[in-house]
């Protein structure tokens, strides 16, 4: 029993502590922390705020991308009349042509793209990592961090097969060229339009191996299931190489099919030897 005063001068009065108790079936709200305050606002505003920060920070990650191709495309167009050079020595005399005022100009412009895009990928990676990062389990960050630089290696790797492709497909396609009947006469728009999205298309398609390895990780995908699946998987990079390389010949989809499988199974095989990956990994610890 506790006496309280009153207000108004008056005699103190007792007061039990069942006064002071909630009624039956209901509990008392906690009390804060000290040195906590209570958010100010309807809840409604928070969300806003939260959501206006979200898309602030995503606009800076943004610029900084954006920033970054930029000058590595400043760089790629210093570069450019090299590059072209060498992306020419497949070509029969090493020469194209380009149709239009500005045609040179233009492929100076999509080489320095390309090779801005590429040198900016280390940056453009980590930007997106930072951005994602905050939203994911310890876990997951712990199991894709160390392959987030692997990436840029990866694709230089997928450019470097490209380029030791580039011949073979070229002189396939050129083949069908008849004396004094059917000529060629490469135009640069159409050539480099094909050669620049042939290392793309081979840099991006050397990820599929860190993808299955954090799928692995994440406990997804398992060793026995990827076994399992191997002729369906063999099908399907047969149609997506076929789909996705430029050009007619058979030369590049054959490649591109051949290395995502050997891709396939060596990750097999990393994954069975480190143990990961395995039937029935559990997937705790999330926090």
């Amino acid at each position: 029993m506790s006496e309280i005063a009153d207000e108004r001068g008056g005699p103190s009065r007792a007061v039990t502590a069942d006064a002071i108790l909630p009624p039956d079936g209901m509990t008392r709200p906690p009390l804060a922390p000290a040195g906590d305050t209570p958010p100010s606002g309807p809840s409604g505003e928070e969300k806003v705020m939260s959501l206006v920060d979200h898309l602030a920070e995503l606009r800076r990650r943004v610029a900084i991308s954006i920033m970054a191709i930029v000058l590595g495309s400043a760089v790629g167009f210093w570069f450019a009349p090299a590059i072209i050079e060498l992306l020419l020595r497949p070509v029969p005399g090493g020469k194209v042509v380009f149709l239009s005022l500005t045609g040179g100009f233009a492929i100076h412009l999509r080489i320095a793209f390309v090779v801005g895009l590429v040198l900016a990928l280390p940056v453009v990676l980590y930007q997106l990592w930072a951005f994602v990062a905050p939203g994911l389990t310890a876990r997951e960050r712990r199991a894709a961090l160390p392959w987030i630089p692997m990436t840029p290696v990866f694709f230089a790797l997928g450019a470097a097969v490209a380029y030791a492709t580039l011949p073979y497909a070229v002189e396939f396609l050129l083949s069908f060229q008849i004396a004094d009947t059917l000529e060629s006469l490469l135009t640069a728009e159409h050539y480099f339009g094909f050669v620049t999205t042939l290392f793309l298309v081979f840099g991006v398609t050397m990820q599929f191996p860190i993808l299955l390895i954090l799928l692995a990780k994440l406990g997804i995908l398992s060793v026995d299931r990827l076994r399992a699946t191997r002729r369906y998987v063999l099908l399907g990079i047969v149609i997506f190489a076929v789909v996705v390389t430029p050009g007619t010949d058979p030369i590049s989809p054959v490649i591109m099919s051949s290395v995502m499988y050997l891709l396939y199974e060596g990750t097999i095989l990393i994954l069975r030897r480190s143990g990961q990956g395995r039937t029935g990994a559990h997937r705790g610890n999330d926090v």
